[in-house]
């Protein structure tokens, strides 16, 4: 269970895409994007040195970190003080990867292995499920 002022991978999830969806500021250290190269759909990646001078309005933001700890801490607590509703992602982008949740990758042939699964899924579910009827199955008695 997410703390105070934390918001878990999954109910991030579920407001990408939404018009309530808060800005997502990805403020991992460069190494921490080497060891993980992935971000999560929609987000803003920002070093944490560039917050203290944040000229936008305020708004709604979730902050990631490589864990959820003391740079999101940081950064949210920034934002909360110039009128920001900043949140920070509970375990960080290490907790959303090991969810199994989307990820966008910088390299597009990363992004295409990912994604290769999902595609010989529906692949074979088109191509050998085409025929299949919604229908109760006809090998049971009438």
């Amino acid at each position: 269970m997410p703390q105070f002022g934390q918001i878990t991978p999954l109910q991030t999830m579920r407001l990408i895409g939404t018009p309530d969806c808060p800005t997502i500021f990805d403020v991992r250290l460069a190494e921490d994007i080497d060891a993980l190269p992935a971000s999560i759909p929609g987000a803003v990646f920002l070093p944490y040195e560039r917050f203290s001078d944040f000229p936008t309005p305020p708004g709604s933001a979730i902050v990631v970190c490589m864990k959820g700890r003391k740079l999101s801490e940081g950064v949210a607590a920034l934002l909360r003080t110039k009128g920001w509703k900043a949140e920070i992602l509970a375990g960080g982008a290490a907790a959303w990867a090991e969810a199994g949740l989307s990820r966008m990758f910088r390299d597009d042939l990363q992004q295409l292995e990912v994604g290769m699964t999902l595609y010989d899924a529906l692949y074979r579910w088109a191509r050998d499920g085409f025929e299949e009827g919604h229908e109760s199955p006809s090998w049971r008695a009438e």
